[in-house]
């Protein structure tokens, strides 16, 4: 009974961690690979690693993630679950760093440790944000391990005193996260260029020197790919920052529907601040503030947190945006390392009456209900989904047109790329011809004899799909071909079955 009550809540926190990590993992492979993660294996599953490095000479990424990619894949296989299990690993590793760092922070400052981690662990490993990225063949969970560890070695670093032997360990520590962190999104580039100009601002030479020279290999290989990311179209698809960005951007921290959520939390902290709070000289037990520890002086939560930094990497990329759009809410996932263990620590610092922790129980729980279903609409069949993600599913076209020859469309390369993962996954036979895009249907239409079928076929959003498809099928009309849409309906896909006409079967004998 007095285990219970000390760490029965610790328990069932971890339970229920583990419980959406491993609902995660389950889900690692039920929904299609989309247009990015194909991506992914298109750069990362390269026969050679200097097949690799050519490749991404060519595009808008640094190389951590994919040459991490490519040696994971030749070690434990190349396929859809291989390439989402790094990530996973990543999510775990990277939520255990922030859970530490909460810890530390509430050490610090004097607050419940406590109560700190397992806020700190609710936020890692159960919010929208995290569980949407942790089974993703992306960069983005790997990139919040790499920022999560440069915000842990640079509190260190700060509560540590200059001329000690752990502080020159650290401070290279804190170097080599700062670099891996910067060569595995530009996004970790921009972050740290704003810690290292603040760090400077502040005159703590060291450390902002550290993370300045830490930030180099990054630059070397923009220098290195800017033929490529200097090109005018290199991003053109992004909008400016507008009201649209910040909705899109807080959904994907909160779930759907934040501003109700952010609203109700208002209430809720009001609520608390009136009935829950404990009546002035009387702390309690954890929640007695201790004398504040010397680490306490070197900097401000919001400092030691990373929060000074990210909030002006905000700034910065929001601004540059209205002339260069960069902005995009996928991208604010770097924020989370900071801001987590700081939501974690001041909730965590709450001193509660009886009345007040019950309340934000409740609270606590129905979140956390409410996250075991929306943190995974997009991953679950199901749940906003119907086997794609992100409004792909090119495992659908490639399953439904397995064994046929002529087929084309206008993202050829993932189509093929598709195939390859369900061939891989055991899912269907090598097809013996590849997809085709519209300059190969032209070539295979000026080479008669024609074929009597050809199947056009297209992934994404219907306006989208509609789109891609048009001139397509304007090019088989044009050849004597009539096209009809086959087979059932499914979401995110359309396939065309275009039947040669008996007249154009004559003309073209």
């Amino acid at each position: 009974m007095l285990f219970w009550r000390r760490f029965g809540l610790g328990v069932v926190v971890i339970l229920v961690c583990v419980a959406f990590a491993l609902k995660a993992l389950l889900l690692v492979d039920v929904t299609s690979l989309w247009s990015d993660e194909l991506y992914s294996v298109g750069k990362s599953f390269q026969p050679s690693f200097r097949d690799l490095l050519a490749m991404l000479r060519n595009d808008t990424h640094p190389p951590v993630y994919y040459s991490l990619l490519w040696f994971w894949g030749q070690s434990v296989g190349q396929n859809a679950v291989t390439l989402r299990l790094l990530s996973w690993l990543a999510y775990g590793l990277g939520g255990i760093v922030m859970v530490f760092q909460a810890g530390a922070l509430a050490q610090a400052l004097g607050v419940s440790r406590g109560r700190s981690l397992c806020l700190a662990a609710l936020l890692a490993f159960c919010s929208p944000y995290p569980v949407r990225f942790a089974i993703e063949g992306k960069s983005y969970a790997l990139l919040v391990l790499f920022v999560g560890l440069a915000w842990w070695w640079r509190r260190r670093l700060l509560q540590s005193v200059e001329s000690s032997t752990v502080f020159a360990r650290d401070l290279l520590l804190y170097g080599i996260t700062v670099c891996l962190a910067a060569l595995t999104h530009f996004y970790g580039l921009f972050l740290f260029a704003a810690a290292a100009a603040w760090d400077l601002w502040q005159q703590r030479w060291r450390l902002g020197g550290i993370a300045t020279l830490a930030l180099l290999p990054a630059l070397v290989w923009i220098a290195y790919a800017a033929a490529y990311l200097f090109r005018d179209s290199t991003g053109g698809w992004l909008a400016q920052p507008g009201f649209a960005l910040l909705e899109e951007t807080l959904a994907r921290a909160l779930g759907p529907w934040p501003f109700p959520k952010i609203g109700l939390f208002v209430l809720l902290m009001l609520a608390l601040r009136r009935w829950g709070r404990l009546s002035a000289g009387h702390d309690g037990d954890e929640g007695h503030r201790r004398d504040l520890q010397p680490a306490v002086v070197a900097g401000s939560l919001l400092d030691q947190s990373g929060l000074i930094p990210s909030a002006l990497m905000l700034l910065a990329v929001v601004a540059v945006s209205f002339v260069k759009p960069l902005a995009f809410s996928r991208y604010f996932v770097v924020l989370v390392p900071a801001a987590l263990p700081l939501i974690a620590v001041k909730l965590g610092g709450l001193r509660l009456n009886l009345r007040g922790s019950a309340l934000a129980l409740v609270a606590l729980t129905a979140l956390t209900v409410l996250w075991w279903q929306q943190s995974y609409i997009g991953l679950h069949p199901g749940l906003g989904s119907a086997g794609g993600r992100e409004q792909d599913n090119f495992r659908a076209i490639s399953q439904s047109l397995a064994g046929q020859v002529e087929r084309y469309g206008r993202r050829s390369r993932l189509l093929n790329l598709s195939d390859h993962m369900e061939v891989a996954a055991g899912r269907m036979l090598s097809n013996p011809m590849p997809w085709g895009d519209g300059a190969a249907l032209q070539k295979r239409l000026d080479q008669p004899p024609l074929p009597s079928v050809i199947w056009l076929a297209s992934s994404g959003p219907d306006q989208s799909m509609r789109r891609r498809l048009k001139p397509l099928i304007k090019r088989a009309e044009q050849g004597g071909y009539t096209c009809r849409e086959d087979g059932p309906q499914i979401e995110y896909t359309r396939v065309l079955r275009c039947t040669l006409m008996t007249s154009s079967v004559g003309d073209s004998q």
